[in-house]
């Protein structure tokens, strides 16, 4: 870590495996091993915090169980609460809001109790679907913008979200770009012992899709690809994850009758060992604003084949490191990979390429020095305490 002073951070995130919840908690762990100071405020225990860290602490949010609230627990309050007690009782230099709802309302929220006698500092990170999907409710839509007018600064993970939130929400002020990251130290081009044979006990080729198993996730698209590829080709589909779409896409695998040949892991803690065994990447999400899930699998230098939307061609090069299609081709995909599968130099080549764009344009390093840098300009700017 640098000679300059450490600082005291609030990370207020989903603690669920998603991206954003994902790379707040990743972020906050490198922060700690710089030095700083970081204090995780959520519901739950992140994911991907699965062991005991210096300078990292979890405070958890508890909603009031009350006779009026029994169809509706007014969490973004008591987490307001949360905010500002933290804030006020380790002195926060500021926090950082992942998600813009309830996050960034409720980071706002705490901010105003603590108000005149400090300036509380707030950066809110845009991650996706708060913009793209629920932002845009007519219920959330006003609520979204002044959280986000009234962020001290705001960023998003990629130039495609942050033209669809200067263009949607109307907003003239500055955004910051800063790209989502992976530690290629713990993501790399090789799988945990006997991982490959277990999954593959034959020698099948594997096939991986991460997610929250939600619809914007697109698992029919993944299932259609994966049993066009398997008409061709011994293989096995892995799905990584869980969420609403995990029992159709249960009852879809079963009536194509290839369910012997598709693995549901479920939830998984360690999937930077698991990930490398794969000879492909599965991601053609209909909306898809970074694809953090592309990325690590990048990095494990396995070729991913995604979608033409969004984020996805800030991350992928098609053709060089990957390949895009659009979300509901089928066709398109099925051949990408039958392509690869048939020509193991050209699938190698093609993962070398994606580990070494991860570790260029994505290093963990280089991510989280543009977010510390950004931390010390806000903190820079004052407003008292």
């Amino acid at each position: 870590m640098s000679e300059r002073k450490s600082l005291r951070v609030g990370i207020v995130c989903y603690p669920t495996p998603g991206g954003s919840g994902v790379v707040a908690t990743e972020l906050g762990k490198s922060l700690a091993a710089r030095g700083h100071e970081v204090h995780f405020i959520c519901n739950g225990h992140p994911a991907r915090l699965t062991e005991f860290t210096d300078r990292v602490y979890l405070h958890k949010v508890e909603t009031g169980d009350y006779p009026v609230f029994q169809q509706y627990t007014p969490y973004a309050l008591s987490l307001a609460v949360k905010i500002r007690e933290v804030s006020d009782q380790y002195d926060l230099d500021l926090v950082h809001a992942h998600y813009a709802i309830p996050h960034a309302t409720s980071t706002y929220l705490a901010r105003q109790m603590l108000a005149p006698a400090r300036h509380l500092r707030t950066m809110t990170t845009l991650h996706g679907t708060d913009i793209t999907l629920v932002g845009v409710m007519p219920s959330f839509f006003e609520i979204t913008r002044f959280s986000i007018l009234a962020s001290d600064a705001v960023t998003t993970v990629s130039r495609f979200l942050q033209r669809e939130t200067t263009e949607q929400f109307r907003v003239d002020r500055p955004i910051e770009v800063i790209y989502n990251f992976v530690d290629g130290d713990e993501f790399r081009p090789a799988p945990a012992p006997g991982i490959r044979e277990r999954l593959a006990p034959r020698g099948e080729r594997l096939l991986f899709h991460v997610s929250n198993f939600r619809k914007v996730k697109n698992l029919p698209v993944v299932v259609d690809v994966f049993a066009g590829v398997r008409r061709e080709l011994p293989c096995r589909l892995v799905l990584i994850g869980d969420g609403p779409e995990r029992e159709p896409t249960e009852r879809r695998v079963a009536e194509l009758g290839i369910a012997d040949d598709v693995l549901f892991l479920g939830d998984q803690e360690y999937i930077a060992g698991v990930l490398p065994a794969a000879d492909a990447f599965l991601l053609p999400s209909e909306h898809e604003s970074f694809g953090l899930a592309a990325l690590e699998a990048m990095a494990c230098a396995v070729p991913v084949v995604g979608s033409r939307v969004g984020g996805l061609p800030e991350v992928i090069v098609d053709g060089e490191t990957g390949f895009v299609c659009d979300p509901h081709d089928v066709s398109c995909m099925r051949e990408i990979v039958l392509g690869l599968l048939r020509d193991e130099s050209r699938r190698r080549a093609v993962g070398a390429a994606a580990r070494k764009r991860a570790e260029e344009r994505f290093s963990r390093d280089d991510i989280v020095d543009r977010y510390e840098d950004a931390y010390r300009r806000l903190v820079a700017q004052g407003g008292g305490k």
